[in-house]
């Protein structure tokens, strides 16, 4: 089993953003994952879930936040994207990543810390649409996607079903002691 952690945003912006990619008939992104915004990848989430403990407790020192969507950007020609701005957001991906404790291979591998881009994925080439696609998608994007803002208060774990797509393994909320 393989894991990642994300944040997913309020119902009606994620059902607007996979509405938005239907729009693109060979678009297979929502078959393998919902919309969410990528806060800490593979890398050192065991399959013994050991890590999940620290991540509650990372978790407990971080009270909710403002998170602002729009915008998108590339990663290469292959892979679109939603940009996401929140400072609080990226010190909570550090927390992480310090209490996961993944090697600096999977940390340079899952591109983290220093490297780490606040995103929300529209769409890959991986998953079906072609560069030009993606450039279409693009600037479709920025007309119709516009900004959002929410307070994240909760993170969401992912794990891989074993067909390659993620869905939901449990929340953990944000800034509550847990006893």
């Amino acid at each position: 089993m393989q894991y990642f952690i994300g944040i997913s945003p309020p119902k009606n912006f994620s059902s607007g953003v996979s509405g938005f990619r239907k729009k693109w008939l060979n678009s297979q992104i929502d078959e393998a994952v919902e919309p969410h915004i990528t806060l800490k990848a593979q890398g050192g989430l065991t399959p013994d879930e050991s890590w999940i403990e620290d991540v509650r407790k990372a978790c407990q020192k971080i009270e909710p936040f403002e998170v602002m969507i729009g915008g998108t950007a590339f990663f290469g020609e292959d892979v679109l994207y939603l940009q996401v701005d929140s400072l609080e957001l990226t010190k909570l991906h550090e927390r992480l990543v310090k209490a996961i404790k993944p090697s600096d291979e999977m940390i340079a591998q899952y591109f983290e810390l220093d490297q780490f881009v606040p995103h929300l994925t529209l769409a890959k080439t991986s998953y079906g649409l072609s560069v030009q696609q993606l450039k279409e998608m693009a600037q479709l994007a920025n007309e119709e996607l516009k900004i959002y803002r929410f307070k994240a208060e909760s993170i969401r774990i992912y794990q891989e079903n074993g067909s390659g797509a993620y869905r939901k393994y449990m929340d953990i909320p944000l800034g509550i002691q847990q006893s």
